[in-house]
């Protein structure tokens, strides 16, 4: 493995697939239709930047437990493939990029920048004291539809938070689920998720329940945006594969519970995206 595609790995960059679209999604409804050129790859620049330098961050803080973590021993970082001080380099190179984007876009994006790194940066200490870490890394992901929008308009309208609540809660209760099957690991090295609080069936209803008003929320975006029944399809698409996702796991068996079941759930975004943006067009 080049180091190249070795800090590609370290950073999951196919896990882009959750957060741009929904960040293209909230750029799309405030231009009402196609951006700017100039709008669109600074966009696209700010996530690159900001997601990078959360996940390079993630794997520094918790890299004292990956490396007892059998799950984790192919990580470039865990197998010795790319050095800390590489990664460290990557997360300035990354926030720099972040930051130098957010400033050309409206005023008030380098301004929330600050809130945008508490979030981004401070997520993988929160499993060390609550078992609510898997929606901080669902706010963190939420930021990018807010982002995507306030880019434009520098406004930030209810519907947008229904949006950004929507995704907050699809990506935080599947980080749960997935996170579901390290529970023993999780008790054993004193961390914390909404398994480990409360046990795997509950976690996973829990997740389940969740999942239901983050389809309201996205229901909610379409009304506030009197989006039409073109984009109500996505939406569907999207019911279709929660369920499907649902029913295809149990709290007994974690045999399915691989990054294929983890990577199907960018479908959500991408349908929801797509069926928005043909409905704009």
């Amino acid at each position: 493995m080049s180091k190249l595609s070795a800090h590609i790995n370290n950073i999951a960059l196919h896990h882009t697939v959750f957060a741009l679209p929904f960040a293209y999604m909230g750029l799309f409804l405030a231009a009402k239709g196609i951006p700017t050129f100039h709008d669109f790859i600074w966009v696209t620049l700010a996530m690159v930047g900001a997601r990078s330098s959360a996940l390079a961050m993630d794997n520094i803080v918790d890299l004292k437990f990956d490396k007892v973590q059998p799950r984790m021993k192919k990580r470039p970082l865990v197998a010795g493939t790319i050095k800390p001080v590489e990664v460290f380099v990557l997360i300035i190179i990354s926030l720099a990029i972040f930051l130098f984007s957010a400033a050309q876009l409206a005023p008030i994006c380098l301004k929330l920048t600050p809130i945008c790194l508490f979030f981004l940066l401070f997520y993988p200490y929160t499993k060390r004291f609550t078992f609510l870490c898997h929606y901080f890394l669902g706010v963190a992901l939420a930021m990018a539809p807010a982002g995507g929008y306030m880019a434009v308009t520098g406004q930030l309208p209810l519907g947008i938070i229904f949006l950004s609540g929507g995704v907050c809660l699809w990506i935080g209760s599947f980080d749960a689920i997935y996170g579901s099957q390290d529970r023993e690991f999780d008790l054993k090295h004193h961390l914390h998720s909404l398994a480990t609080k409360f046990g795997v069936a509950k976690a996973h209803r829990i997740a389940a329940y969740l999942h239901c008003v983050s389809i309201l929320c996205f229901i909610l975006t379409g009304i506030y945006f009197d989006l039409s029944w073109i984009y109500y399809i996505g939406v569907l698409i999207a019911i279709v594969t929660l369920i499907y996702q649902h029913n295809i796991i149990s709290p007994n068996d974690f045999h399915r519970l691989t990054q294929v079941y983890f990577m199907r759930n960018g479908i959500v975004s991408i349908v929801i995206f797509i069926f928005t943006l043909i409905d704009l067009i």
